[in-house]
């Protein structure tokens, strides 16, 4: 059973409190550093007039790399080759 942990998370000098498993607690303070980076990363190279601004273009680019992954993988078909490979072991286990 997961247990739950409440954590704060800081986000764009503000801070959020959260409840989630134990062995969500590293991915979520590691994704609330990236979105804090970026966001100076944001704030130093364009002229940001609004907090929310540089917010909806930290969205878009952690949402446009995990899509261009998507179809980066669909283009390689990498993730359908390890899944036919392992199904092509299983058969061959049963058919020994």
């Amino acid at each position: 059973m997961n247990e739950k942990l409440k954590i704060k998370i800081s986000i764009a000098d503000r801070v959020y409190p959260l409840t989630v498993d134990m062995s969500q607690e590293e991915g979520m303070r590691s994704a609330s550093k990236k979105i804090d980076v970026m966001i100076k990363q944001f704030e130093e190279n364009y002229a940001v007039r609004d907090k929310q601004d540089v917010l909806a273009m930290c969205a878009l680019q952690f949402a446009s790399q995990l899509e261009q992954k998507k179809v980066d993988n669909a283009v390689d078909g990498t993730e359908s080759i390890e899944r036919l490979t392992k199904i092509n072991e299983l058969l061959d286990q049963y058919l020994k």
